[in-house]
């Protein structure tokens, strides 16, 4: 398989198309997915990544006080759906790795079937907390940070397992990604700590980045600007998002701590109904992305998630 940033050597200045999408429920099976894969196929995606979710839990009163733990909500497993989604669309794709609810040997572990798939692209990032924290814990045995978990992939890439006894141990070979904030990560005091932290993450190996979503072009162009500045030269990938419903006017700044373009949103305000709401954010998303691929983008990231229809009307206007 090819590494992203090869992908975009080969590209010679052409902006890519790529899309991120979200496991299943439990339940439900692989086919769902593959007819919301299908129709984006005709654009040529280069790689295609799979988000992780922490499995979340409740606690329940047994008999004599005792509480039992329960999952709640579980996805069937990244590095499964890499590997079928692979062979169905002969496609790269992109797990998400993360710290939370892993040990270190259970990362190790996921990093040994993935390397044996030839699964040789990852999004290293921390993870959120579960919703039942206020803020990210650590799993015991874990790593604290995305940092931490780069670390650990670097060295395997040298041939450096946990257990150094290991017995006809070879060097991985993993093309590392990392996430990048253009309107800064929540938890970072403010901007240029941030920064900080990632060039930490790019100077311990990570290879790219892609940014979290945004509706304002030039948060980006500002923040690769900064980049620049502050000596992290590797791809920056735009990660963008359609709006489609009016709901989404609170619940996207609430979660993932973005600003929305007041032009937008008084769009989607006059609104009669959520159809109308999701044209606007196509638009929105059309206009975002040529602005984006005119000045040279490396590759467009959308975020489809569960749905794709409104990324195959944006693709078919850019790509």
């Amino acid at each position: 398989m090819t590494k992203v940033v090869d992908h975009i050597k080969k590209a010679n200045g052409k902006t890519l198309f790529s899309i991120e999408i979200l496991p299943p429920m439990k339940g439900q099976g692989i086919q769902n997915l593959f007819n919301q894969i299908e129709p984006l196929m005709e654009f040529d995606p280069k790689f295609i990544d799979v988000t992780y979710h922490r499995e979340e839990y409740v606690y329940k009163k047994r008999e004599q006080g005792l509480l039992e733990k329960v999952a709640i909500r579980k996805r069937p497993g990244t590095v499964g759906i890499c590997a079928a989604l692979m062979n169905k669309f002969h496609v790269d794709t992109i797990p998400h790795i993360i710290c939370g609810g892993f040990t270190k040997e259970e990362t190790e572990n996921a990093l040994i079937d993935l390397q044996f798939l030839g699964i040789d692209n990852i999004l290293a990032i921390r993870g959120d907390a579960i919703k039942s924290e206020s803020r990210f814990t650590p799993t015991p045995g874990g790593h604290h940070y995305a940092s931490d978990l780069i670390e650990q992939i670097t060295k395997m890439n040298s041939g450096n397992y946990l257990n150094q006894e290991v017995e006809n141990a070879f060097a991985t070979d993993f093309c590392v990604g990392i996430a990048g904030y253009p309107e800064k990560h929540f938890e970072a005091p403010n901007f240029h700590t941030d920064l900080k932290y990632l060039k930490k993450k790019v100077d311990l190996g990570a290879e790219y980045i892609v940014t979290q979503m945004f509706f304002d072009n030039t948060k980006y162009f500002a923040f690769v600007d900064e980049c620049r500045a502050a000596g992290i030269n590797v791809p920056i990938i735009p990660g963008l998002k359609s709006l489609s419903t009016l709901s989404q006017l609170t619940v996207l700044p609430s979660i993932f701590h973005i600003d929305l373009p007041e032009d937008l949103v008084a769009a989607a305000e006059k609104c009669k109904n959520n159809s109308e709401v999701k044209q606007v954010g196509i638009e929105w998303a059309i206009a975002q992305s040529k602005e984006l691929k005119e000045k040279g983008a490396p590759c467009l990231h959308y975020y489809a998630m569960t749905k794709s229809d409104n990324i195959v009307q944006i693709a078919k206007e850019v790509f």
